[in-house]
């Protein structure tokens, strides 16, 4: 199955995984979608990422991360999509939920939060928030 964006599948299956209360679940891997589950492991959203497989059949397994029964993951919201690209310069890059979210932005130096841009003085493509 071929999927007209892939981030989008990535989001749904993390978010409908946490819904189900599962500990983990399999993705099929990408450069992209290891970046943005390495930037989720760094903020401490997800407890690991490991590459199951190898070749085009390869898949991301995530374990989720909970506490006290509830997940770290309380949101995940696609930004820019494939029909309407959003693209935001360092000083509009957004603050999400007041700073208790986060931000993943497509930069030139690689995906980094919304913190890490604003430091770096850098935009870029605003993929998602995840709170």
């Amino acid at each position: 199955m071929s999927t007209t964006d892939p981030v989008a599948d990535y989001l749904t299956r993390v978010r409908n995984a946490v819904k189900a209360r599962h500990k983990r679940v399999d993705i099929p891997a990408s450069t992209l979608k290891r970046a943005i589950s390495r930037v989720l492991v760094e903020q401490g959203y997800v407890a690991g990422v490991s590459d199951v497989g190898s070749g085009p059949q390869a898949m991301l397994r995530i374990q989720l991360r909970y506490s006290d029964g509830q997940p770290a993951i309380s949101g995940l919201k696609r930004i820019s999509k494939p029909g309407r690209r959003v693209y935001l310069s360092a000083p509009d890059v957004p603050r999400v939920m007041s700073g208790l979210g986060v931000a993943i932005i497509s930069t030139s130096k690689g995906l980094l939060t919304d913190r890490q841009a604003r430091e770096q003085k850098i935009g870029g493509e605003v993929l998602c928030h995840v709170w």
